[in-house]
């Protein structure tokens, strides 16, 4: 059996962690708003993160502008 580094997965688990949240903030501030604009933010914000692609990025773009968290911290938002 491969050993695993402790550390690694304690970074992996942290950068998981860090995106959740910038999720969960750019769903609280622009729940509602149109797909083009939330997809805008979170291209900025969310740069360079990997395994995010275009397509991620809309599908998470999709769930906050009907005023889903897609973060999973938070639920929804009134809209």
């Amino acid at each position: 059996m491969p050993m695993t580094n402790p550390t690694e997965h304690h970074d992996h688990h942290q950068a998981n962690q860090a995106l959740f949240r910038a999720v969960h903030e750019i769903a609280a501030d622009h729940a509602g708003r149109s797909v083009p604009e939330v997809m805008g933010v979170l291209q900025r914000r969310l740069s360079g993160v990997p395994g995010l692609d275009d397509t991620e990025i809309r599908r998470i773009a999709e769930q906050i502008s009907v005023g889903r968290d897609p973060s999973g911290l938070g639920g929804g938002f009134a809209i």
